[in-house]
């Protein structure tokens, strides 16, 4: 079998500032912009993977059956940086960390460390609350 990782989809509950911080502070090409009644459907991806995407969506979208109390858990565990996350990958990633170290949208929550699973990551969550772990290809 021959398959590939396309899309991954994240939310966000403000999508001009997902917008900007995957734009502008991770340098991902935007590839659609898509609204529909108020909502928005971003979808980003790194230079060079034009197969590779993440669609940036809002959480609960009316119509999909989720109840107000689930509406409701959606965003408290987004608030609380619980809900969704990727992993990414970068050769440099004390360059990646400075760049999101200066940024006013990420928030950090690990600097890059040694992992004893072996890898070198750091961690940031986006606007949104999602965690992001990027580590260092070696």
């Amino acid at each position: 079998m021959d398959i590939t990782i396309h899309s991954s989809f994240l939310p966000h509950d403000d999508p001009d500032a997902s917008l900007a911080f995957y734009r502008d502070t991770l340098g991902f090409e935007v590839r659609n912009d898509v609204g529909y009644g108020g909502m928005r459907w971003i979808t980003v991806g790194p230079s060079g993977q034009p197969d590779t995407s993440i669609v940036l969506q809002p959480p609960t979208v009316d119509g999909c059956g989720i109840t107000e109390e689930e509406r409701r858990t959606i965003t408290e565990m987004m608030a609380k940086g619980t809900y969704a996350g990727v992993n990414l990958a970068t050769p440099d990633l004390d360059a990646a960390f400075a760049r999101l170290e200066a940024a006013e949208d990420a928030e950090i929550v690990q600097e890059p460390t040694d992992q004893p699973y072996g890898v070198r990551d750091c961690a940031v969550r986006d606007p949104a609350g999602n965690l992001l772990r990027i580590q260092e290809l070696r």
